[in-house]
């Protein structure tokens, strides 16, 4: 015997082994997959691993040439389904790549000629120069357009009102336009390269006995004159110098953690100065707040100490008027809105938990005293101030949980609305619920009546409710220009409509959309689609799944095909999961999109993600334990994502959500990247000016272990940009924790730095003492799985 095969055989038996094993579960999951309608590569590649396994045991060199073939053969089937794209090919390639490797690696073993045991060594050596000089070939950084291809369609000058003001950012938007622009450009194209951080601030403002579960502070500051106001995610006020980071106060409304419904989140604050006030009057300027147990508070912005004439001791209740609240079930985390000097605000009511939640009616309040000025109960229209004793606001309505935009001149705001409790189910609804449902509505602040509404889903049953701010922007038009707001969705689409009567600007129009369900009677026949620009993708096919390796793809390939899916708006079901794309964290959510009125663009991130749902029999719910906050046995703070067996109690169905889709051991998705992106897009024609993933694969990895890669993968995200006049796009958002500059003419990184928890949040930029600076709060999210922290760092560029 050249080569004793005593020593030989056990190496052959332990990979004969391991390629028997891989076989039979591919051929097993093969055939599975193959009877409900998917790929038959599977059974094929299972029974060529078992005989390659049957080889190699005996020592048989025909084992590696067949491995060989199918190696061969795996690489043209990926080709011809994915094609050159590096994501789709790692499930397809990288186990078989493996696999190659060993079996060359004992092939010198099972041949006498020196020819043929150099053969295989240079055969690994080629394989592996192959391979990773193809992944080095093909990922990367998209690039997208090139400067020439942008249009310049200047309506700066009619925007001059919706733009941040000088070197301020006055509002949560930028302005109450929401059009997050600012006119800076100190800090561009050319210089940002030499950004570094000038100060940090801690909000101070930890989880402290619930861990981090439920802590995402979103928070955007905002800056008027000598100082940066901003809330921590317990709704700490806090005041701080622009130019160093400084205190100069802080104001603690001691809020429970017990009042944290899904996220402990402050967004952001909202500044009014009372007109023609003498500023040394004790809050002649004030700061608005919105707090987790469900008050407005009101404080001076010179000093934090709370405004004596609002309200009680400086402060609103909002649960007046709604009958039973438990903590945490009403909630504001978004900041209220003031036009002509009326407070109007909305509130989160805890999702998924009963049908009888408190009512979603929007208030106004006055500015200064915290008197009710009206009320907004969709249901009862009537009821236009507080209810009288023993009753209360409509229970279960839809409501605004988000940021709404205002039009002082026109005495308008934006209420982007959600769905009535009760997100996944319809037939309990009344007529107004299905009217107002997933619509913006705006109301007249002189009323509270609404002027007009425009509704994107109807009869939302996929928790598609308006998480994004519309951006009011004033169009070019033969006549002089057109009051306009752009608006996205969940779902993918952006509209533009008149916002002064709410007529639709841009194209749209009604499709057919999918019938069946747990409630095919109440389902619409048709849904509206935008013509102008959508951000959703075209319907998953099985090809689109992904995993690790070729076995958890195919589990994922098998979950696909025993799903329920007939495209976008597939009906909730039951006896089975179904497809939920764009899942309810969008396309398009709280983050919003940004506008740059001199180039005419809109910068838009979103997600690119579903979800893997299923409706709960009650019997079933209530045999896991699922119940509503409140109760003894339910309503458990934080932990999983939103609708993780929610209980929806008081209709015949709960709701396990299976955000992202994720396998539940890797706990990696099962659609293929991207899963986040950034887009430009031409206002005028609504056209794609540049696209490419948003975020790298650093933190992402199976079994939540990050991977550290620096490929650009596009993750989820969630927080939205801002966009300057030095043709910079300034973003964090993505789970990498990376803070980045983009150049807004071609899409391109330009300036990056790691931020020390996650950056979900808006940034927003402002000038002090002559320089420009940018802020991003790096308070991180326990949805998206990134670090809490609580710093609030400002990048400048150095003197």
């Amino acid at each position: 015997m050249p080569i004793s095969s005593i020593k030989t055989k056990p190496i052959f038996w332990i990979v004969g082994v391991i390629f028997a094993a891989i076989g039979l579960i591919l051929l097993g999951g093969g055939i599975w997959l193959a009877a409900l309608g998917g790929s038959l590569y599977y059974v094929i590649i299972g029974v060529v691993l078992i005989i390659t396994a049957i080889l190699v045991i005996r020592g048989n060199m025909a084992g590696v040439w067949l491995y060989f073939g199918a190696f061969l053969g795996t690489l043209i089937w990926a080709l011809w389904e994915v094609g050159l794209n590096i994501w789709p090919l790692v499930p397809r390639l990288t186990g078989p790549f493996v696999l190659l490797l060993v079996i060359i690696a004992i092939s010198p073993y099972m041949s006498a000629s020196p020819i043929g045991k150099k053969a295989a060594f240079g055969g690994i050596v080629v394989a592996i120069v192959a391979m990773v000089g193809g992944i080095f070939l093909i990922t990367g950084e998209e690039k997208s357009s090139d400067p020439n291809r942008i249009v310049q369609n200047d309506i700066s000058a009619i925007n001059s009102r919706f733009i941040a003001s000088g070197g301020d950012w006055t509002d949560y938007g930028g302005s109450g336009g929401a059009q997050r622009y600012s006119q800076l450009d100190q800090i561009n194209t050319e210089n940002v390269k030499n950004l570094e951080r000038a100060w940090v601030a801690h909000t101070k403002d930890l989880p402290d006995n619930m861990g981090e579960n439920s802590y995402g502070a979103e928070t955007t500051p905002i800056k008027i004159g000598d100082t940066v106001f901003l809330c921590s995610a317990t709704n700490i006020i806090i005041a701080l110098d622009p130019s160093t980071g400084r205190e100069k106060w802080r104001y603690d409304p001691e809020v429970s953690d017990e009042n944290i419904p899904y996220t402990a989140a402050c967004r952001g604050v909202t500044y009014y100065e009372t007109p023609d006030a003498d500023p040394n009057t004790a809050c002649a300027a004030r700061i608005i707040e919105g707090t987790l147990d469900a008050r407005l508070i009101a404080v001076d912005a010179q000093t934090g100490l709370p405004c004596s004439d609002f309200g009680q001791n400086g402060a609103v209740d909002i649960t007046a008027g709604m009958g039973e609240v438990v903590p945490g079930m009403v909630s504001i985390t978004s900041p209220p809105v003031i036009v002509q000097g009326v407070i109007v605000t909305g509130h989160q009511v805890l999702d998924g938990q009963k049908l009888d939640a408190p009512s979603g009616a929007i208030r106004g309040y006055d500015v200064i005293t915290g008197d009710l000025e009206w009320a907004w109960d969709m249901a009862r229209p009537d009821l236009t101030g507080m209810p009288e004793e023993g009753d209360s606001y409509t229970r279960g309505t839809p409501n605004m949980w988000t940021t709404a935009s205002g039009d002082e001149e026109l005495g308008l705001v934006y209420l982007p609305m959600g769905n009535a409790a009760g997100d996944y189910l319809s037939s309990s609804r009344t007529a107004a619920e299905n009217e107002y449902s997933t619509a913006l509505v705006a109301i007249d602040v002189t009323s509270g009546k609404p002027a007009w509404h425009f509704q994107t889903v109807l009869k939302d049953v996929w928790d598609y409710d308006l998480g994004s701010t519309a951006s009011l922007v004033d169009l070019p038009s033969g006549e002089g220009s057109i009051p306009a707001l752009i608006l996205s969705s969940k779902q993918g689409d952006i509209f533009v409509l008149n916002r002064q009567t709410g007529e639709l600007l841009s194209k749209a129009e009604k499709r057919p959309a999918p019938s069946g369900g747990v409630e095919p009677a109440e389902r619409s026949p048709v849904q509206i689609y935008s013509l102008y620009h959508q951000l959703d993708k075209p319907p998953l096919t099985e090809r689109d799944m992904w995993g690790m390796t070729p076995i958890d793809q195919m589990v994922c390939r098998i979950q696909f095909r025993k799903a329920a899916y007939k495209g976008k708006y597939t009906p909730p079901t039951a006896e089975q999961r179904w497809i939920e794309y764009p899942g309810y964290n969008g396309g398009s959510d709280w983050g919003g999109v940004a506008i740059d009125p001199v180039r005419g663009l809109i910068i838009a991130n979103y997600n690119d993600m579903p979800n893997y749902n299923r409706l709960v029999p009650r019997e079933e719910a209530d045999r896991r334990g699922w119940a509503p906050r409140g109760d003894a046995r339910g309503g458990d703070m934080g932990g999983g994502a939103e609708g993780a067996g929610d209980p929806q109690a008081g209709a015949p169905y709960a709701i396990d959500v299976n955000a992202g889709w994720r396998l539940p051991f890797t706990g990696l998705l099962c659609k293929q990247p991207p899963y986040g992106g950034i887009r430009a897009i031409d206002i005028s024609s609504g056209k794609t000016v540049w696209d490419r993933p948003l975020g790298t694969a650093r933190n992402n990895g199976p079994f939540g272990i990050p991977s550290m890669l620096p490929f650009t993968i596009g993750t989820p995200n969630n927080g939205g940009s801002v966009v300057t006049a030095g043709n910079l796009v300034f973003i964090a958002a993505a789970t990498d924790n990376l803070f980045r500059a983009i150049d807004i003419r071609t899409g391109e990184t330009l300036w990056q730095d790691v931020l020390p928890a996650g950056g979900q949040a808006n940034p927003m930029t402002y000038e002090s003492g002559g320089k420009q600076y940018v802020l991003i709060m790096a308070g991180g999210h326990h949805f998206m799985e990134t670090p809490i922290g609580d710093e609030l760092i400002a990048y400048a560029l150095p003197d």
